[in-house]
């Protein structure tokens, strides 16, 4: 694929962190994008593995790092994961360790919170993690919890470098007790699904883009669609050689891609 075919998409699903931010800080090219895809008319959204945000605190961060995109454009995997729950277990409960984001979308798919034999254990991105909680986690799930992980990224880039994501939050928990967590986002099919109902078209006109080659791109490739991987965030150059698969298209950097 070149960069002409790339354009030609009607449907981008973008990831966001180490694409179009680090932390607090706009990769260069993350507006031009966003105003061509606005401008072309491009049904678009950004599809995150971090459960830390809401979508309306999604659109407000990039509201303050300049850049206006309405809610209705983003997807993370907290709510991939409380739509999941909800199909499993209606009216479950869970004992949560993460963000408020991630709690109030399983409140909102009709979830309580239950530190007392709760029917799952749930694991999402937090700095409110503790010793303490690990434990609590490990005697939930021994009792009888299943453990689910709101996705499987065990990196994640932020403004200093790269910090532990889900997956290595998620390790201690599994190794205590022996169980291996089910994790709903990227490049679990059940999101790549929600994300294409979302940006209503079909996968031969719509193209992923993310900086994970196990996850990003994985999940393309798996759900039949064209990837773009961009060297702005995880995956180097040296790094992408270890993986079985490849991108339709190497990018350095977003900003190649408005035409």
């Amino acid at each position: 694929m070149n960069i002409q075919e790339l354009r030609d998409k009607q449907g981008f699903i973008s990831d966001m962190d180490g694409v179009i931010y680090h932390g607090n800080r706009l990769i260069p090219g993350a507006q031009e994008l966003v105003a061509w895809l606005e401008s072309s008319a491009k049904k678009y959204i950004f599809l995150t593995n971090s459960s830390q945000r809401s979508p309306r605190e999604l659109s407000q961060k990039l509201d303050r790092l300049g850049i206006h995109v309405g809610e209705e454009h983003f997807y993370t995997s907290a709510m991939a994961t409380a739509a999941f729950l909800q199909s499993q277990c209606p009216g479950g409960s869970a004992y949560v360790i993460g963000e408020p984001a991630l709690t109030n979308a399983l409140y909102e798919a009709g979830f309580t919170m239950n530190d007392n034999n709760p029917d799952y254990v749930v694991v999402g991105e937090t700095s409110n993690y503790t010793y303490d909680r690990i434990c609590f986690a490990v005697s939930l799930v021994n009792k009888g919890s299943r453990l689910i992980g709101t996705n499987p990224d065990t990196t994640g880039p932020v403004e200093s470098g790269i910090v532990p994501a889900t997956g290595a939050l998620m390790a201690p928990i599994e190794m205590a007790t022996g169980a291996k967590a089910y994790y709903v986002g990227k490049p679990n099919p059940i999101m790549m699904r929600s994300a294409l109902k979302m940006v209503e078209c079909r996968r031969e006109d719509t193209i992923i883009i993310g900086d994970r080659m196990d996850t990003d791109i994985i999940a393309g490739v798996e759900a039949g669609m064209k990837t773009v991987l961009v060297q702005t965030g995880v995956t180097t150059p040296e790094s992408m050689r270890q993986f079985a698969y490849r991108p339709s298209l190497v990018l350095q950097s977003i900003a190649e891609i408005p035409g």
